[in-house]
């Protein structure tokens, strides 16, 4: 199975059309109807909820953005739907909140976030979701194991790899060695099976993905643009961009 084209036929709002300033917050209802109005896809990331649910949230712990403290597993989705957000009134939604308010409109970009052990619940409710779910969806993940996971519970759903050229920076260090360097170039790719990969701007070009794009025909989207450096770079070296800070024009 190939990626879907409409997958890179328009811009991915990263988190949605969000702007602080606004009271528009990452992940947040506002963000994603203000990407749906303008016809981007939206990218969400997707967290597990004590009581097995799929909620759209960047962090594993609230405080970035929200009132209190706590992660996010150890809390169910009813309490996680009553935390308080700084600088808006939206709360955290659900995935089958979002599929609701998005309604097939623009396609989803579902980024399953990891702790790295393993646990496949969240692949299971998204896939349980998504079933339901008519609009044009696919999900990835940094996490090989997450991205097996997709191709084991629901091989019918388009899956990708997000990935990066190293993995030495501070953000990684809880992993040990040898799982950063499984993650390296791509070479789980053979296992894992993606249909796209998503690779870091900043680290375009890299072999792994001109192979993966030019070599095994998975489109490339590249994230996160801000700048038009950025723009400029990502349009030389990858089919579409997940960007942020700005409104991309026809």
């Amino acid at each position: 199975m190939r990626a879907p084209d409409w997958l890179t036929a328009r811009p991915v709002a990263h988190r949605g059309l969000h702007d602080r300033a606004r009271g528009i917050i990452e992940n947040m209802p506002a963000a994603a109807a203000a990407a749906a109005a303008r016809g981007f896809a939206i990218e969400v990331d997707i967290q597990l909820s004590a009581d097995g649910e799929a909620m759209v949230h960047h962090d594993a712990a609230l405080g970035r953005l929200t009132e209190g403290t706590g992660k996010l597993a150890d809390l169910t989705a009813a309490q996680l739907k009553a935390v308080a957000f700084r600088d808006t009134t939206d709360r955290m939604m659900t995935l089958s909140d979002l599929c609701t308010l998005v309604a097939g409109r623009v396609p989803l970009v579902i980024e399953v976030k990891s702790a790295f052990t393993g646990d496949r619940r969240l692949v299971r409710r998204m896939a349980q979701v998504l079933a339901e779910y008519s609009g044009p969806a696919v999900a990835m993940s940094f996490d090989p194991d997450q991205v097996l996971a997709v191709r084991e519970i629901a091989p019918s759903l388009p899956r990708g790899i997000v990935a990066q050229r190293s993995y030495d920076d501070d953000y990684w260090q809880h992993l040990p060695l040898a799982q950063r360097n499984a993650m390296l170039g791509l070479r789980h790719g053979f296992h894992t099976q993606p249909h796209f990969v998503a690779y870091w701007i900043e680290q375009l070009p890299a072999p792994a993905p001109w192979i993966a794009r030019n070599v095994f025909g998975c489109p490339l989207l590249t994230w996160t643009v801000r700048t038009t450096e950025q723009r400029q770079r990502a349009a030389r070296h990858a089919d579409q961009m997940i960007f942020e800070g700005f409104v991309p024009q026809p």
